[in-house]
């Protein structure tokens, strides 16, 4: 199952979390299958999400949306305190 991984600092993460939930429709939308949103123990400002996907491509087409919609607004990335990492990731065997 490819997982589209994204990694990045964060001013507030209350704020950053309302943003990420008012985007639940959108990631339902695209296939998102499952979401994980993680933290370190040691830096509460800054946040790591693994979306998980039924394909690469809409693993591929999501991010595009991200980069486009979201991210280029800031707006509708409030909190996002620097520019996403991404990858997209399989399960090895």
């Amino acid at each position: 199952m490819p997982t589209l991984r994204i990694e990045h600092p964060v001013v507030d993460f209350a704020m950053w979390r309302r943003a990420f939930d008012g985007f639940a429709a959108a990631r339902s939308q695209a296939g998102v299958l499952a979401h994980r949103v993680m933290r370190p123990v040691d830096d509460e400002r800054y946040v790591t999400i693994d979306l998980d996907f039924p394909t690469v491509d809409a693993a591929e087409a999501f991010l595009r949306f991200l980069r486009t919609t979201v991210w280029s607004d800031p707006q509708r990335s409030p909190a996002r305190a620097g520019a996403p990492s991404t990858r997209i990731f399989e399960t090895a065997a």
